[in-house]
């Protein structure tokens, strides 16, 4: 195990927790949930992309510290975050005997974590979680902060709770067996730190494509860790997404959440969606006189080395603006985005014309 374990701190009063980021550090999974509480029982909950073998380690783990395990599996992909799936996992846990003291172990990527975290918030009122995020994606974003949910056939995330975990445990080696589309769809969440909150990092992701395209553990231990450290920030000053200064984080989803919705659950992943919602994004802040179009070509270019998508996909633009009026930052039926004044600085604006929005699809 490499030596350079990396560990950010989320402060949240009685519900902070630790991110540990290292490199073969999964089989520290058992050790690390047992230095947070007692613990009898574990449900790892999966999907069967991830079971083998980064979930039978962390069962494995977990059994080495005499805590009983099951292993639960789902589906892949973003269809198996429905009511039918957690209700089948409600289910599943009762007949397994889970109780208020069991703790459910999310060990996937961005679904699962979603998935577990939701259901850990509903089972039984509400039993631990720990998240054990094996996606860049997830790494990066979805497994901190404590968003949880599933999603309605015509809304992603609609239904959802808040639940902090127990702590978050990464292993970069995880990334290694990703598939190369997963991998990069990932790094769009990553660039979406850079813009909005550290022109540093934008600078680093620029000097860095040969790091992150070559999944350099070095390169990546910095990255996450440096994203983990911005949006831990971010969430212990607005947890519950109340100020607004949260919904930052959601550069690029409001178009991005509209085109996954549109498409269809898993044709365009979530961080490639985000790719293309940010470059659409960019060009709303131009249209509003926030931005340069340098700025746009900028993303537009690191975006297209990385890998990732930044066409529009063939969907019809009324449908996109109706299926945007869904999203959570909608406010008295009208749309809010979040765009960038400059490089390392996003907030939320409100009141934005629907002649602007379809502007910024055509590019």
């Amino acid at each position: 195990m490499s030596p350079s374990i990396q560990t950010v701190r989320v402060e949240l009063a009685e519900r902070s927790y630790d991110i540990e980021i290292g490199t073969g550090n999964l089989g520290r999974v058992g050790q690390f949930l047992v230095e947070r509480g007692r613990v009898s029982r574990a449900v790892v909950i999966t999907d069967e992309n991830v079971r083998t073998p980064h979930a039978d380690k962390v069962a494995e783990s977990l059994a080495g510290q005499s805590i009983e395990v099951d292993v639960v599996g789902v589906e892949p992909g973003e269809p198996t975050k429905s009511i039918d799936m957690a209700a089948g996992l409600w289910e599943g846990l009762l007949e397994l005997g889970a109780d208020r003291n069991t703790v459910v172990v999310a060990a996937g990527g961005g679904v699962v974590g979603d998935l577990a975290g939701f259901i850990a918030a509903t089972y039984a009122r509400g039993i631990r979680f720990l998240q054990v995020p094996t996606t860049l994606l997830a790494q990066v974003d979805s497994s901190v902060g404590g968003k949880v949910g599933i999603n309605l056939p015509g809304a992603k995330n609609m239904v959802g709770a808040f639940l902090q975990p127990l702590g978050v445990l990464i292993d970069t080696a995880t990334l290694d067996t990703l598939p190369k589309r997963e991998y990069r769809a990932g790094l769009g969440e990553v660039v979406k730190y850079g813009v909005i909150l550290d022109a540093g990092l934008f600078d680093y992701f620029e000097a860095n494509v040969d790091g992150l395209l070559g999944r350099e553990h070095e390169v990546l231990t910095y990255v996450i860790a440096r994203c983990c450290h911005l949006k831990a920030d971010v969430v212990r000053q607005d947890e519950r997404e109340e100020t607004g200064l949260r919904a930052v984080l959601n550069y690029g989803h409001t178009f991005g959440h509209a085109l996954e919705t549109l498409t269809g659950y898993g044709k365009l992943l979530h961080g490639e969606a985000v790719s293309i919602g940010m470059l659409c994004a960019s060009r709303l802040a131009e249209r509003l006189g926030r931005v340069d179009a340098q700025f746009t070509a900028r993303q537009h270019a690191l975006l297209k080395s990385l890998g990732l998508p930044v066409d529009l996909p063939e969907v019809d633009h009324d449908r996109i603006i109706e299926a945007m009026t869904h999203d959570k930052k909608v406010q008295h039926g009208r749309l809010r985005f979040v765009l960038p004044s400059r490089m390392g600085h996003g907030e939320l604006v409100g009141d934005v014309a629907p002649a602007d929005v379809r502007a910024a699809l055509t590019g």
